[in-house]
């Protein structure tokens, strides 16, 4: 399980809705790219919002795992929802279960995985 940050503006989770996939590209950051390459088809992603908004919007899903792509090493995605509530950096950041997250700790990274526990509590927070 995973979460891609993109800011909303250049890529946002609207325009994967429109497009329904795409190859998620310009990752430079060598850790992101090392989790890009542990991403496996069929496994679920958090779209994240950077820039002002700084919050989890939708959910979507690996269709391709990771292959070079002239300079560039990608995954490729699909959409499967948008979320009518979100979760907020500010939200994660105020509950102490969180502390020791890559989203929390690691505020830069791009592509951040996210362990079992997370992901039940993230699901949590959204159906409540």
């Amino acid at each position: 399980m995973w979460l891609l940050k993109s800011e909303p503006n250049d890529y946002s989770f609207d325009d994967l809705m429109n497009d329904n996939t795409t190859i998620w590209d310009g990752v430079k950051n060598y850790q992101a790219i090392n989790n890009m390459k542990e991403m496996k088809k069929g496994e679920k992603v958090l779209f994240y919002h950077t820039g002002n908004q700084r919050r989890i919007v939708g959910l979507c899903e690996v269709t391709k795992e990771a292959y070079e792509y002239g300079e560039y090493t990608v995954v490729e995605i699909k959409a499967i929802k948008k979320f009518s509530k979100t979760v907020t950096l500010k939200e994660v950041k105020a509950d102490e279960f969180f502390k020791d997250w890559a989203l929390v700790r690691q505020g830069r990274l791009s592509v951040v995985p996210v362990e079992k526990k997370y992901w039940e509590k993230i699901n949590n927070i959204l159906e409540g």
